[in-house]
């Protein structure tokens, strides 16, 4: 495997596969709850591959996924590219920032594409935090997000998931 570009040094602790328990809400559907898996990959260019599926904790049945594409620029700012099979693509910016046992990278949309069929969201927020490097327990990958969906202009906590590192 090649190694990891210089910028891309503060995502070094994302690298790998997490899984865990998640749950969403938003005021047009009923709370729900999923398995979430996130996959965080890289071949050595100043970029780290992120492909993110969820299924129902009930049935096992997939729910959502997306992949895209986190860019690390000079000085910790991030972008991200995104695509949703449901015809939602997103353009990120952020940062990253290294805390004491681990990091914390926040992103807001920039853009949001929809295609003809697609619900309508017009924006979003995404927070990760690894949390727990170094600790007995193993690090864990909180994964949020918030968005203005479906007639709601302004945005609202829809999902949060805990994720234990797999490899």
């Amino acid at each position: 495997m090649a190694d990891l570009h210089p910028q891309c040094e503060p995502l070094a602790p994302l690298l790998g596969t997490w899984q865990g328990d998640g749950t969403g809400q938003y005021p047009s559907i009923d709370d729900f709850a999923y398995i979430e898996e996130l996959t965080f990959a890289h071949v050595g260019k100043p970029f780290v591959s992120m492909i993110q599926r969820t299924r129902n904790s009930a049935t096992g049945e997939p729910l959502h996924s997306e992949a895209g594409y986190i860019r690390a620029l000079p000085g910790g700012e991030l972008e991200l590219t995104l695509a949703q099979p449901s015809g939602v693509t997103e353009i990120h910016l952020g940062t990253v920032r290294v805390t004491e046992d681990g990091l914390v990278i926040e992103l807001r949309s920039e853009e949001v594409g929809m295609t003809p069929t697609a619900k309508e969201v017009t924006s979003v927020r995404r927070e990760l935090s690894v949390v727990g490097l170094g600790t007995n327990g193993g690090p864990s990958l909180i994964s949020e997000l918030w968005m203005a969906a479906v007639g709601h202009g302004e945005l609202l906590h829809h999902l949060r998931g805990e994720l234990a590192k797999q490899n």
